[in-house]
């Protein structure tokens, strides 16, 4: 069954968060962000895990999320290939079952004894994870009218969010609850029931359907070809700005994640278990808030002025974390996750609006942007090693001004509108 989003995503006048006849679609594709968002958020914590069992250096730590983020890279064109030619529920099929076989990879991984040997099975967890991004999230911006569609992604990524609060606080019990190579060991056991739960995802999946929303030709095609060159000019840098924008946010991002729990642990402020809570309860908790608020503001207030005022925000919170002011810059750290929880659904939005049949090509393409995160852990992280954790996270704020800047440009943009 087809859905074209012209003709359904708006009736009866009033504007609705997610049109009748895709609730149940929308409710079972949001629980995949759950899903991957405790996957991820467990990634945060060996980060730590393995500095302390095994005495990496942070610079080696971070080969975690860079393994993980590439697999994004590399698979982000394959895989919005994939979805556009076998559909929706093909693609959500195929990435659980390849995180599913990244995740029993880690037994045999941890087997043989050495950090290295979990990189591929990372590698393979991360390409399951592309594949269900890649078709979750411009779906979500479908099922419904375009107006709310960064809403609607921000309500749908709030679970994400309390998946990634869930998976770092179970993942701190776990791992910083054992010690020597008995914890080593351990890492296989929760991914072993992510699996499992993965497995089972997937064949409730295939006894779903699941409508292909399709997108209505414009109306007036012609109009719009002989608008000129400068309209298309400007859709293209608002999507190739978006797409930069995209990779600086997921380098700030990914970094602080990886290295908060260093962040508050290094100076001897927190143990690595009082770390965690702070990430859990305090950061990723707000991110949560963050997006449910932003998502129910956002079908209120114009997009472009919340994420302007986010934008700011996240620069501030830097700004005073790197300021050596005890309590409050630990504070700021953990307050930034509040402006931030908005910025990757609403510049995913912002770039593919209005590219209408083109839609899930761009999406792919911006799917390639989460390659940030294998760079923003790697480059903190060598600059953590060689310096201070506070020093580092100028690697963050340079990238947060970059996406100011895309912020002020959508402003901007939607002023002149």
């Amino acid at each position: 069954m087809e859905i074209t989003t012209e003709n359904k995503a708006n009736k009866g006048g009033a504007t609705r968060l997610v049109a009748k006849e895709y609730v149940i679609p929308f409710i079972l594709i949001t629980s995949l962000f759950f899903l991957w968002g405790g996957s991820r958020a467990i990634l945060d914590v060996l980060n730590k895990h393995y500095q302390l069992i095994l005495h990496v250096s942070k610079t080696q730590s971070s080969l975690i999320q860079m393994m993980v983020y590439m697999a994004y890279f590399l698979g982000a064109l394959p895989a919005g290939l994939l979805i556009r030619r076998l559909g929706t529920r093909v693609g959500v099929i195929t990435g659980l079952l390849l995180f599913a076989v990244g995740s029993f990879l880690f037994m045999p991984a941890v087997n043989l004894g050495s950090f290295y040997y979990i990189l591929t099975p990372l590698f393979v967890l991360g390409l399951g994870l592309v594949l269900l991004e890649t078709a979750a999230n411009p779906y979500v911006t479908l099922l419904g009218d375009p107006k709310t569609s960064a809403s609607r992604l921000n309500i749908a990524q709030s679970f994400n969010g309390l998946g990634c609060m869930m998976g770092a606080l179970m993942g701190g019990q776990f791992f910083f609850g054992n010690s020597g190579a008995e914890a080593s060991a351990s890492i296989a056991v929760p991914y072993t029931v992510i699996a499992v739960i993965m497995l089972v995802v997937a064949v409730c999946f295939t006894f779903i359907h699941l409508p292909e929303v399709i997108i209505a030709p414009p109306r007036r095609a012609k109009a719009a070809d002989t608008a000129g060159g400068t309209a298309r000019k400007a859709l293209g840098v608002a999507f190739f700005f978006g797409f930069a924008a995209l990779i600086a946010y997921e380098i700030s991002e990914i970094s602080i994640n990886t290295f908060f729990i260093n962040f508050m642990t290094d100076d001897g402020f927190m143990t690595p278990m009082q770390a965690t809570w702070a990430l859990s309860m305090g950061g990723l908790l707000l991110f949560m808030v963050g997006r449910v608020v932003g998502g129910i503001l956002m079908s209120r207030v114009a997009t472009e002025k919340i994420f302007l005022a986010c934008a700011l925000g996240t620069v501030a919170m830097l700004l005073l974390a790197m300021s050596g002011l005890g309590l409050f810059s630990k504070m700021a750290l953990i307050v930034l996750y509040v402006f931030e929880s908005i910025m990757f659904p609403t510049i995913f939005a912002l770039s593919i609006q209005g590219l209408g049949a083109n839609t899930e090509k761009a999406s792919s393409i911006l799917m390639m942007s989460v390659v940030g995160g294998a760079i923003g852990p790697l480059a903190l992280g060598y600059v953590a090693d060689h310096y201070t954790m506070t020093q580092a996270l100028v690697v963050p704020l340079s990238t947060f001004v970059i996406v100011l800047a895309y912020a002020i440009y959508s402003y901007a943009r939607r002023s002149r509108a």
